[in-house]
């Protein structure tokens, strides 16, 4: 979503993991709280959307769909701004592995997951996003170093999960199958976060060059593999349609967009806190509009891991001479970010 020059910030679980923490002088647009409240309810709905894109399409073509409008938005951004595409071939062939991490694999496995499991726990799933983070970049980045503060954070979190999924009664009321892909596409979001970190630093290509790149690329592997997970669609029926089509553009698109102007006028660790309103937006979108049954275990839960996730992230006495904005994993999303995206 940047430069990817400092990528030690970390990037939505629902978009291409690509912002900036540079902040840069302009001209002064939408007040970043509305910017921060747009993004909120828009990548929470996202699980909303994925919902009823799956009524009408198999989970490889709402994931497509979700990366061609979204490629689109960041394409035409691109052309306003009069920017080009990256053109290093090595570029390029981090892009498709990151593509891949942080957007196609995940957003299919989040579609895949919501066919059997609610929104509300999708959303709760994709708050576990800087847990896996912290762990990951515990054993592949060097740099960080563990805190008491951080591995509390992680052991709340995940008592958090266990929460949520009710494992005093057996796991009961929870499909396995589909909470275990929701979980496993957090994951990927955390993996690609690191891969990004370590090979696209310093490419000199801006930061809507890189994303727009990853989130075409994306849109090429899911139009190559849909067909050959699910048979082509016979219909297209208005609404899934419809909210495939707010899933990419919106959720997707115009969320990297919103989330890097927030990153550029408050920074990163502000502009990350919308990870914590996800779960609540999707869980409210969730039970209000879809009907969705609430347990009390649910949003307790939910509380516990985002807890656990802010502790994560918080700087701990051993963090001399680093700032709190080098926190983890976020998610996209994308959601990539791209839901995530990302942001789911």
């Amino acid at each position: 979503m940047s430069t990817v020059a400092t990528p030690k910030q970390p990037p939505s679980p629902t978009l291409p993991p690509t912002v900036t923490t540079a902040t840069r002088p302009g001209r002064r647009g939408l007040d970043w709280r509305i910017k921060f409240a747009v993004l909120s309810v828009v990548w929470g709905f996202s699980f909303v959307f994925i919902k009823l894109g799956t009524d009408g399409f198999a989970p490889p073509y709402v994931s497509f769909g979700r990366m061609f409008f979204g490629a689109v938005v960041l394409l035409a951004a691109l052309v306003i701004k009069r920017q080009r595409l990256p053109r290093s071939p090595r570029t390029w062939a981090h892009l498709f592995v990151a593509a891949f991490l942080c957007n196609a694999f995940p957003f299919t496995l989040f579609a895949y997951a919501e066919l059997t499991i609610p929104t509300t726990l999708a959303g709760v799933c994709n708050a576990t996003t800087p847990l896996w983070g912290m762990v990951l970049s515990l054993v592949a980045l060097s740099e960080d170093r563990p805190t008491r503060r951080r591995f509390a954070g992680l052991g709340l979190g995940f008592i958090g999960v266990l929460v949520v999924l009710g494992a005093w009664q057996g796991f009961s009321g929870q499909d396995p199958k589909g909470t275990a892909m929701a979980l496993v596409a957090s994951v990927s979001y955390a993996v690609g976060w690191i891969y990004v970190r370590r090979t696209l630093s310093g490419t000199g290509d801006g930061h809507l060059a890189l994303s727009g790149g990853q989130l075409l690329v994306g849109a090429v592997q899911l139009g190559v593999a849909a067909p050959l997970l699910s048979p082509l669609p016979s219909t297209l029926p208005a609404v899934p349609l419809l909210a495939i089509f707010a899933l990419g553009a919106l959720g997707t698109g115009l969320a990297f967009l919103l989330q890097y102007g927030l990153v550029a006028e408050v920074g990163p660790t502000t502009a990350t806190m919308t990870t914590y309103l996800i779960p609540v937006v999707a869980t409210a979108a969730g039970v209000t509009l879809l009907g969705e049954e609430l347990t009390w275990n649910t949003p307790v839960g939910a509380l516990i891991v985002l807890a656990g996730a802010a502790l994560t992230q918080s700087k701990g006495r051993s963090g001399k001479g680093r700032s709190s904005q080098t926190s983890r994993t976020v998610a996209a999303g994308d959601a990539t970010r791209g839901n995530g995206a990302a942001q789911s």
